[in-house]
């Protein structure tokens, strides 16, 4: 049986250089919102014959000061992402890229997302990342009410929330970079992302966690810290096979997935890979620290 929680301290300091690396990143660079959450406009075009190259699409419409982000999709088609404009400058904006490489046509013509509607999308994203970090300690306290003993069952929703913290920061400090340096944008499917994070990330830690239940209930072990390291060896396997089975999928969506998909299933490989991280190496080894800390200070009283 591997000690896993002997070593505890150093997944710590692992961990928590990254997430306070992510943290730094998200400072600093902060991240760069797509067009649903600050307003603009989106065109969705297919070309006939090649596509220009995005430097080129840039130079045909840098008369008009439009900043755009362009992502490729399919063999012929373009997404442009732009700030907002009215008619006027829109069919400017097709003749000029009609003038460039003919047009066959505009998959979804022109959409416009005001500034409001942005506004409304940020604050509804906030309020459901926080309703989930709460629904998710209630369930998890009442799930192990069964065992409060040496760790209460509100602790339990503690070290898993710890967890997740750790599991959306590490995707968000990388987005904060590549926003920086590339221009990648957070956009609604990588809001998605992260939220697919936390279910998946807990799925994770609470199968750990019922494991820890059911050695507590079975009371074969003569520590705590012995039927976490129990618990996560009966569990290793099947972590790591889940999370393999996945990542395959996703690595696969990455490379051939297209343009449109792409940021999206990163933003999943970096969390399910950290989610799969934390479940073994810090959820489990925190209730272990909590229950030595909690110990120490009753016997030094």
């Amino acid at each position: 049986m591997f000690p896993f929680s002997k070593y505890r301290k150093i997944y710590f300091v692992f961990s928590g250089t990254l997430v306070l690396l992510s943290i730094v990143s998200l400072i600093v660079f902060g991240l760069k919102p797509g067009i649903e959450f600050t307003g603009g406009s989106i065109l969705e075009i297919e070309y006939k014959n090649q596509r220009p190259s995005h430097e080129n699409i840039r130079k045909a419409l840098s008369a008009f000061n439009l900043n755009p982000v362009i992502q490729s999709t399919g063999e012929k088609g373009v997404i442009i992402r732009m700030k907002d404009i009215d008619e006027d400058t829109y069919l400017k904006v097709i003749n000029a890229l009609n003038k460039q490489s003919e047009i066959v046509k505009e998959k979804t013509g022109f959409q416009t997302i005001g500034p409001i509607i942005g506004k409304e999308l940020r604050h509804k994203t906030g309020i459901v990342m926080i309703m989930a970090l709460v629904a998710i300690l209630i369930y998890i306290a009442f799930a192990f009410r069964t065992v409060s003993y040496p760790v209460k069952s509100w602790q339990y929703g503690v070290a898993a929330i710890i967890a997740l913290f750790h599991d959306v920061l590490i995707p968000l400090g990388v987005f904060s970079v590549l926003g920086r340096f590339y221009g990648v944008q957070i956009t609604i499917p990588i809001i998605t992302a992260l939220l697919t994070i936390f279910g998946y990330s807990i799925n994770d830690t609470v199968v750990v966690f019922d494991r820890i239940r059911e050695n507590l209930l079975k009371r074969t072990d003569p520590t705590f810290e012995e039927v976490v390291d129990r618990s996560l060896n009966q569990t290793l396997t099947r972590s790591i096979n889940t999370s393999l089975t996945t990542l395959i999928v996703l690595f696969a969506i990455f490379f051939f997935g297209g343009a449109t998909l792409k940021y999206f299933a990163l933003a999943l490989i970096i969390g399910i890979s950290a989610g799969t991280y934390s479940s073994i190496f810090i959820a489990s080894p925190l209730l272990v620290s909590w229950e030595n800390w909690k110990r120490n200070k009753s016997i030094s009283k």
